[in-house]
C-alpha cells in the first residue's frame, strides 16, 4: 500500500526531509506494510488516473510547487471520494484553496505570494511570520483533531508566512472545512472535512515534532487508519 507526498522534493528543504522521515517513524511504529513515494506536482495533470490507481492517501507537502493546478486536482479528488489526505503548512494554504474553488465557487481565489494582485486572497500574508517559531494550539472539541491529541491545548512548529484570510474564516467554516484549531489570538491553524475520514490540514508542520521514539499523533493516526484494513 502506498501513500503519495504531494510535492517537488527537495532535499535542502528541512520541512520536507522530516516529512519523509516522520512517516518512516509512525510506519515503523505500527508495523504497517506501507510505502511513500513523493509525487512532482508537473507530472499530476498527465499522470492523475495512475496516481488515483497507486495511492490509497495523500499528502500534501510543505514548500512551493511547480503545478498549484496539479496539487489541487489531488485535493480534489481526494476530498470528494473519501481519500485520507493530510497537507502541512503549505498544504494548509492549498487545502483551503481547493475548497474556495470548487465547494464555495470562489473561481478567482488565490494565493498573496503567488499573485499578491489577485482580487479573491483567500490564502493571505500573516501578520507576523511564523517561520521558526513554535506556538501554541488550543484543540476544539468535539472534532477528529481532539481526539487524536486528547489535549486541549499542544505547542507546535511553524516555518509559514501565510494563512487563511480573516474574511473567509466564516465561509470556510460554516460551509464544513472546520477550524478546529487556533492559535492564542483565534486565528486558524487546523482544518478538518466534516463527515470525511480523514481529511486534516495544519498551518504548523507536525513533522518536525516527531522522532522515532514519538512519533506525532496526527501522523500516526493517518498511518493507522491504513493500517487498520480501511
Amino acid at each position: 500500500m502506498k501513500i503519495g507526498i504531494v510535492g517537488d522534493y527537495n532535499p535542502g528543504y528541512p520541512s520536507q526531509q522530516a516529512t519523509n522521515e516522520a512517516l518512516t517513524h509512525s510506519i515503523k511504529k505500527n508495523k504497517a506494510p506501507m510505502e511513500y513515494d513523493w509525487i512532482p506536482t508537473a507530472s499530476i495533470p498527465e499522470q492523475l488516473d495512475t496516481i488515483k490507481k497507486n495511492y490509497k492517501g495523500f499528502w500534501i507537502a510543505p514548500g512551493v510547487p511547480e503545478s498549484v493546478s496539479g496539487v489541487l486536482q489531488i485535493i480534489n479528488y481526494a476530498r470528494e471520494h473519501n481519500i485520507p489526505l493530510i497537507g502541512t503548512c503549505g498544504g494548509f494554504q492549498n487545502i483551503i484553496l481547493e475548497y474556495a474553488k470548487n465547494k464555495l465557487r470562489i473561481d478567482d481565489a488565490d494565493h498573496e505570494e503567488r499573485n499578491p494582485n489577485a482580487s479573491s486572497l483567500v490564502i493571505s500574508k500573516l501578520t507576523c511570520s511564523l517561520v521558526g517559531q513554535k506556538g501554541e494550539i488550543h484543540i476544539k472539541s468535539p472534532s477528529m483533531v481532539s481526539n487524536m491529541y486528547q489535549k486541549q491545548t499542544v505547542i507546535e512548529q511553524f516555518r509559514c508566512s501565510y494563512g487563511l484570510n480573516p474574511e473567509y474564516e466564516a465561509p470556510i467554516h460554516e460551509a464544513g472545512l472546520s477550524i478546529v484549531g487556533t492559535d492564542i489570538e483565534g486565528r486558524p491553524r487546523i482544518v478538518e472535512l466534516q463527515g470525511h475520514p480523514f481529511f486534516i490540514g495544519t498551518l504548523f508542520v507536525p513533522q518536525l515534532s516527531s522522532t522515532e521514539e514519538n512519533p506525532h499523533c496526527l501522523i500516526d493516526s493517518f498511518i493507522r487508519l491504513f493500517h487498520s484494513g480501511r
